[in-house]
């Protein structure tokens, strides 16, 4: 068995994702978002797709393309701002929605990967994340026709010996998984940048299929063993898109500063 792990294309990658899959997607807002995954995804044509990601990319951009060309009928998510076609494809009962705490949302990947099927967590006790009516699906008319159901509470005694309740969040396992790293290696081993550590190696260890896509890749050992991010265990497949490839983010900021007040 050949631990070589890389693939010709990002279009060869994901050749055999099949309609109705479940996909986890990394990525922190625009950051880290496998761009070159999902364009391929995108031209591959699969379809009736059920995601799970911290958001779904911008109108145009990200998780967006494939949003818009009504691929996407299932969006699992703790933010779903700066997109206006998935507000609309959600009030006008076009796109299943399940909101989950952002915390929680990585914890259920990272659960999935780990093989644990559930927790318990503060995080949502004495809401409708814990006691249910989220709505879930609208109707064309925007009437709310399914609404999250209610969730398993218990109480448990803390170390400082006070009783609270948790609520029990199962977790999440994808038939595939699609990251962005800044560096990896043939064996899959994954080194990340910055914010794009909050979700990409949650998401990846929930796929039963990991593809990932990087901007740098080389030979096995140049990755130092205490820099790795993700282990190669986690990856099946890897192909590399450069480091030229466009990296929007959301809103830029720009703050004057004195010097340049002078100038």
């Amino acid at each position: 068995m050949s631990f070589d792990k890389t693939m010709a294309s990002a279009a060869e990658a994901v050749a055999d994702i099949h309609h109705g899959a479940s996909l986890a997607v990394g990525g922190f807002g625009l950051s880290g978002n496998p761009i070159q995954l999902i364009e391929a995804l995108l031209e591959q044509g699969a379809s009736d797709l059920s995601v799970v990601s911290n958001n779904c990319g911008v109108d145009g951009w990200g998780l967006g393309v494939l949003l818009a060309a009504e691929r996407i009928t299932k969006m699992t998510s703790s933010y779903v701002g700066e997109n206006r076609e998935f507000a609309r494809q959600y009030l006008e009962g076009e796109l299943e929605l399940e909101l989950v705490p952002q915390g929680t949302l990585a914890e259920k990947m990272h659960a999935g990967g780990a093989g644990i099927p559930g927790f318990y967590t503060r995080t949502g006790v004495g809401t409708q994340v814990a006691d249910g009516g989220i709505p879930v699906r609208y109707d064309a008319a925007g009437n709310v026709v399914e609404e999250s159901a209610p969730k398993e509470v218990r109480r448990f005694r803390t170390h400082e010996g006070e009783e609270l309740e948790y609520v029990l969040e199962e977790s999440i396992v994808t038939d595939y998984s699609l990251v962005h790293a800044l560096r990896g290696d043939r064996h899959g081993n994954l080194v990340f940048n910055k914010s794009a550590r909050q979700f990409s190696p949650a998401a990846a260890m929930s796929g039963r299929v990991c593809i990932a896509q990087v901007e740098e890749l080389v030979e096995p050992g140049q990755i130092d063993p205490d820099q790795v991010h993700l282990p190669g265990v986690f990856v099946h497949r890897i192909v590399e898109v450069g480091s030229e490839i466009d990296k929007p983010i959301e809103r830029r900021t720009v703050t004057t500063t004195e010097s340049a007040e002078q100038a």
